[in-house]
């Protein structure tokens, strides 16, 4: 059976960008395992619940009803506990909660190094999960994203959610903005703003662009599988 493995935010995950995937993906007869960096349940970020958001009250309800009842969103496994090597994908859902959380834990970051090594796994980063690129080193201290090809949430987007100190909406301060960080370590970054959806493919690593993007993002995981 083929496996896939969500690596979710404790701090707020937007919904469509992990539910898509992992829906997706069980409908095809992936086997899913979801782990958290304290193996908490992850929390939806509210905003992504908004039907303006989400695309109508009836989303909005299918949304809500995995992330209360879906079995391995509720029991999630400690990522410290969990190996790349035992899955054929490791997917990181995006969310500003995970530049707070998972982009900035080394287990986080091990795993996705495990993920895109060899000729075995692939990776799956969406959104602001991709900011987690700026953060890994290979074992020589270069970049995991140096010379790679990707996208993820763009500092054009960012621009219009955050306030001149870079505080959100719920009075949190953003640490650093995706692009900008993505872009210091060597990354090729193109949000392909004039493009309905953005999904890259740069070897073993997939990156896409945000919440639009997420069904072209499980179709490609798929395709690689």
């Amino acid at each position: 059976m083929t496996e896939a493995l969500f690596v979710v935010s404790e701090e707020g995950y937007w919904a469509e960008e992990c539910i898509e995937p992992l829906t997706t993906l069980e409908a095809e007869g992936v086997d899913v395992t979801v782990a958290t960096p304290s193996g908490s349940p992850p929390v939806v970020d509210e905003r992504s619940l908004d039907p303006e958001a989400a695309g109508g009250e009836e989303r909005v309800a299918e949304l809500r009803e995995v992330d209360e009842e879906h079995p391995e969103l509720n029991d999630p496994e400690p990522i410290a506990t969990v190996d790349a090597a035992d899955y054929d994908a490791v997917v990181f859902p995006g969310g500003h909660g995970t530049v707070w959380d998972v982009n900035q834990d080394r287990h986080a970051r091990q795993l996705l190094l495990d993920a895109v090594a060899g000729d075995e796994g692939v990776a799956l980063v969406v959104c602001h999960a991709v900011g987690i690129l700026a953060f890994t080193r290979e074992a020589d201290g270069t970049p995991l994203v140096e010379g790679r090809a990707v996208t993820g949430f763009p500092n054009e987007w960012e621009a219009d959610i955050v306030d001149e100190n870079d505080v959100m909406p719920d009075g949190r301060k953003l640490p650093y903005w995706v692009e900008d960080e993505v872009v210091l370590a060597g990354a090729d970054f193109d949000a392909e703003l004039d493009a309905d959806e953005s999904v890259t493919v740069d070897g073993d690593l997939i990156t896409a662009r945000g919440p639009g993007s997420s069904a072209a993002a499980a179709a490609t995981l798929l395709d690689e599988l």
